[in-house]
């Protein structure tokens, strides 16, 4: 009874520090990358609603990342912190095994591999094409925002504006816009025959989805290179065709793990827009599950950490820390071959199998000294 609640204890108190090492880098992470996200309001008219929804959504793929080394860092704490407490003195002293505490690491790891292979299999995926259709399927609002004064201004496809400046009212003054998209092609007849449109007025308001413009002139070039200039003294434009240069497509880490298995399975699936990057697809699928089977691993290293003297501990996070690495960096390469994949997946469990049979060795000898 009293061993299950050591062991409790011991489990507890890992899981309470890899939370918080967890939340804290993903917390510092986040804000850093809300910061780059900004440019959905400024650069691409998004609404402030829609901005930190976006944000809200990448959250799990940033504590993701994250996962590997808070694991490292909280239970190489933890241990520092029960032997600097005399707790793993007092362990040993009332017959507690080395052994079943490497044991309760391995498990640790075990479930934390568990828990980011599904973060990355199956939350992630999901969470990240749904920020990706919240772009897609919201309309810019704020074009207001994206327009600046003296400056030109692409925000939109094959559009691009010009304003000479904002009076105090907020309305544009000397505007140019120019459409290679036939964006404006529902604003005269004559533009539905052509694709390149040239509009010049003195003033322009916007109104919801309007951009009302006064005294100003229509140019447009036809399907037989002729020019047509047709002036107005007020007229309309419905904003809502202008499309943004945000990309709209999910891209394959938004991409649901179901769907890249079966790119590979049959490369001419329709809803597969990666079946011709197949390096692609088995690296990405690296990613998702063979990544967290480094996990185990870290906590057979730090098992080591019972049995070594001080001197010895830092080589070893230096050696868990270098694993993760190299992890990182193999990553890149499992893509290139099958033998390569095989051998990204297969290689931690041997290594953990040979560190950890090396460790109850070291364990077994220590007792019997």
């Amino acid at each position: 009874m009293l061993k299950n609640k050591i062991y409790k204890y011991l489990t507890v108190e890992i899981f309470k520090n890899f939370i918080t090492i967890l939340l804290t880098f993903s917390a510092i992470a986040w804000t850093v990358r809300a910061v780059n996200f900004l440019d959905l309001m400024i650069e691409d008219g998004f609404s402030a609603s829609i901005y930190f929804k976006y944000s809200l959504l990448n959250i799990s793929s940033i504590i993701t990342r994250f996962v590997p080394l808070s694991f490292l860092l909280s239970i190489i704490i933890s241990i520092a912190r029960f032997e600097r407490q005399q707790e793993l003195l007092i362990l040993w002293t009332v017959g507690i095994n080395k052994i079943k505490i490497a044991n309760i690491f391995f498990l640790i790891g075990f479930f934390i591999a568990l828990f980011q292979i599904t973060l990355s299999l199956f939350l992630n995926p999901f969470t990240l094409n749904k920020s990706r259709a919240l772009l897609r399927e919201t309309e810019t609002k704020q074009i207001n925002s994206v327009l600046r004064s003296n400056d030109f201004s692409d925000t939109f496809k094959k559009v691009t504006f010009y304003i000479d400046k904002k009076n105090t009212n907020n309305e544009l003054i000397n505007i140019f816009i120019k459409d290679n998209n036939g964006s404006l092609n529902t604003l005269i007849g004559e533009i539905n025959k052509s694709n390149d449109t040239t509009i010049f007025a003195e003033r322009g308001v916007l109104y919801e989805n309007k951009l009302i413009l006064f005294n100003g002139t229509i140019q447009t070039l036809n399907i037989k290179n002729e020019i047509k200039n047709i002036n107005f003294e007020k007229t309309e434009l419905n904003t809502s065709n202008f499309s943004n240069r945000t990309i709209k497509d999910p891209k394959i880490q938004e991409t649901s793990s179901i769907i890249l298995f079966k790119c590979l399975k049959n490369k001419f699936s329709k809803k597969c827009s990666f079946k011709n990057d197949k390096k692609v697809i088995i690296e990405n699928l690296s990613r998702r599950i063979g990544m967290p089977l480094y996990i185990p691993l870290i906590s057979v290293l730090a098992s080591f950490l019972l049995i070594y003297k001080k001197e010895k501990k830092y080589s070893l996070f230096s050696l868990s820390f270098a694993i993760l690495i190299l992890a990182e960096v193999l990553l890149k390469y499992t893509g290139f071959s099958l033998g390569a994949a095989i051998s990204y997946y297969i290689l931690p469990i041997i290594i953990s199998i040979v560190f950890y049979v090396y460790l109850v060795k070291k364990i077994i000898t220590e007792k019997m000294a």
